[in-house]
């Protein structure tokens, strides 16, 4: 430790003259007093040798006690070879690579998004356009932000995933589970385009291993079935528009949503057509259907039951069209084993030989049905309203097919007029060939 040469007192005693005084405290350490003119302040430097050069450095301290405690410090590092210039400068670089680390920590942090405010930017940018958006927002607030809504979504991995997925099975919604995992892929997806997330937590993870396998359904009414309908409907204790609804699907191919949703101004009764705008087709496209005798006295008669102006099913209040769901469970609440208090006591009114029947299977029959009585293909496929598959076709074959698809539905209809009402000693042709 190196001999300090001046007494406190001497320290607080050096006064500022006409020039610059440098005062040694011994072991490299000088006070530095300035001139009046400069202000006399005092400051403390340190004189070192390294590698045969002279060095000196201005100590940033207050006190002559720092400055010794700091002269210290110095010398031992002159002694290991270490330069205290050049520390001071390193460590000032650490300091400052320090902040920017933590700052840039920080930024990561405050970047986290949840799983909640992603979802809510995903509906916000990517969903408005969506017709299903309330369901798809109903389902998530259901069963998924309550259960990983809180955690960040990088943190998110497929465990937390099949953790979702796995207790809407355990309730036996398997149907909720596979689409709840597509949209989940969906906005994992969207996330990793933004940079939310780097990468997918749903990537490896099978639609059908995870849920369960898709089984496409082949259901079709066979023509006695279609006669034992309506023998039955009159004493399902359904409502009469629900009996049209049932007819009117099966006679034009349309879709329950389809029917659920459409106005009194989409049907024209003097044209005998039923128009389905952009906002009420799946597929964005929209449709006209050529009205068989059969579909029209259907739509008249749905007519004479009207509660609305404006809606063929209004909701209760009349504000809206009815829940595209509520179709759907009147037919399969007259085909279950179980009675639900709310739900009616004819839940077997519509039970038919070959099985359980829904909506959708009745638009699949209704094309059969033109199919077995000898109507193309391609025109079946316009009446159904498909979006061609082959992209050839898709680009350079636009033949709407008007007249072809008018004659398919009226030879739907007459089938179905047969098959309701007709002669019962005519037998209907199986297939075309």
């Amino acid at each position: 430790m190196a001999q300090n040469k001046l007494t406190d007192l001497a320290y607080r005693n050096l006064k500022a003259t006409d020039k610059v005084q440098m005062v040694s405290d011994g072991g490299g350490l000088y006070i530095r007093v300035r001139s009046l003119k400069d202000g006399g302040a005092k400051s403390f430097m340190f004189d070192y040798r390294l590698d045969g050069k002279q060095n000196r450095i201005t100590l940033e301290v207050q006190t002559l006690q720092e400055a010794r405690k700091l002269r210290e410090q110095c010398r031992e590092m002159v002694a290991s070879g270490i330069d205290p210039a050049l520390e001071r400068k390193l460590e000032k670089e650490r300091k400052r690579a320090a902040q920017l680390a933590e700052q840039e920590a920080l930024a990561r942090q405050q970047a986290l998004t949840t799983i909640n405010g992603l979802f809510e930017r995903w509906v916000s940018t990517d969903l408005q356009q969506r017709k299903d958006l309330a369901e798809v927002e109903r389902m998530f607030i259901k069963d998924v932000l309550p259960v990983i809504g809180d955690l960040n979504a990088q943190d998110i991995r497929k465990g937390h995933v099949t953790d979702v997925i796995d207790r809407i099975k355990q309730r036996g919604s398997v149907y909720t589970a596979r689409n709840l995992l597509k949209l989940m892929r969906q906005m994992f997806r969207y996330a990793v385009d933004r940079d939310i997330i780097e990468f997918d937590p749903t990537a490896s993870l099978s639609v059908s291993k995870t849920t369960a396998k898709n089984t496409e359904r082949d259901r079709v009414l066979s023509q006695d079935e279609i006669r034992l309908l309506h023998k039955l409907l009159p004493d399902a204790g359904m409502m009469p528009s629900t009996e049209c609804a049932i007819w009117i699907m099966l006679s034009t191919l349309c879709r329950v949503g389809e029917i659920s949703k459409a106005q009194w101004k989409h049907v024209d009764f003097e044209a005998k057509t039923f128009f389905i705008p952009v906002e009420n087709s799946k597929n964005y496209k929209t449709h006209t259907v050529y009205l068989s005798d059969f579909a029209l006295s259907q739509f008249k008669r749905l007519h004479d039951y009207r509660q609305s102006e404006t809606w063929l099913y209004p909701n209760t209040s009349g504000a809206n069209h009815v829940c595209e769901k509520s179709i759907t469970k009147q037919i399969d609440g007259r085909q279950n084993d179980t009675v639900y208090s709310n739900r009616s006591k004819n839940n077997q009114a519509l039970v038919l030989p070959c099985g359980k029947w829904t909506p959708h299977d009745l638009r699949r029959t209704g094309a059969t049905m033109m199919g077995n009585l000898g109507v193309q293909g391609d025109v079946i496929e316009k009446c159904l309203n498909h979006t061609q598959e082959n992209t050839l076709k898709r680009v350079y074959q636009h033949q709407a097919l008007k007249a072809e698809q008018a004659e398919a539905w009226r030879v739907l209809g007459e089938r179905l007029e047969l098959l309701t009402g007709g002669n019962p000693n005519v037998i209907p042709i199986k297939r075309v060939i």
